[in-house]
């Protein structure tokens, strides 16, 4: 079990390191994190509905856009002189390979998530309610999840002509219930309701994010071999 989360911890290491030097995906998804809040001030009419109303929404919207923006690019730099092709002969279990990309891709998508938030509470004037803690639980389950179905459908899409632009349409139907549970929690946790009222709505983001990764992980050797 050390050495299997060692093989884990050296492919997280890999791709944060990566993502540290060039910056190419955390500067992107932030700057679009921001862009989006800003637009989507602008689109609101707040004398039609109320901010509080549509905030939710918003954000995990933002959120999805935004990590496919950079969850596209998970496998661009394997992709390059033929790099994956020594990532998939290291000694590492196929699992081990993509459960240390998605948790590379979690402390990304998550970094984002919590400025998503941010800006939103800026820009809509909102405020986090009385369990900020559940907030954030919301956003890093729902962010689990995504991060698990996004890592393997890049690996799917990375092995086709039309690359990232196919990854929407593969993951974007799966990602129902993070919406819908990840809205309901949020929306009512930012209207100052008790965590009690969205436990239902948290062990489903729970249930959603276990249930990715152990596809994910069961399935990833057989997209790579192919």
């Amino acid at each position: 079990m050390s050495l299997y989360l060692r093989q884990v911890g050296v492919v997280v290491w890999k791709d944060l390191l990566l993502e540290l030097r060039t910056r190419e995906r955390i500067a992107a998804m932030a700057a679009f994190a921001v862009l989006s809040g800003v637009l989507f001030s602008f689109a609101t009419d707040r004398s039609v509905v109320r901010a509080q109303d549509i905030a939710a929404g918003l954000i995990w919207m933002t959120i999805v856009f935004d990590g496919l923006l950079g969850i596209g690019r998970t496998f661009h730099i394997e992709a390059e002189d033929a790099a994956m092709q020594g990532v998939l002969m290291s000694p590492a279990p196929k699992d081990a390979i993509f459960l240390g990309k998605a948790i590379s891709n979690f402390a990304l998508l998550y970094a984002v998530a919590l400025l998503v938030l941010g800006v939103f509470m800026l820009f809509f004037g909102l405020e986090i309610g009385s369990s900020p803690g559940a907030v954030l639980l919301a956003l890093g389950l729902g962010s689990l999840g995504f991060v698990a179905l996004g890592t393997l459908f890049a690996a799917v899409s990375s092995g086709t002509r039309m690359g990232e632009t196919v990854l929407p349409i593969l993951v974007f139907p799966l990602l129902v219930p993070m919406v819908i549970y990840g809205a309901g929690a949020t929306g009512r946790l930012l209207a100052g309701r008790p965590v009690a009222e969205v436990a239902g709505n948290l062990k489903m983001l729970a249930a959603f994010a276990l249930v990715a990764l152990a596809a994910g992980a069961g399935l990833f050797r057989f997209v790579v071999e192919d």
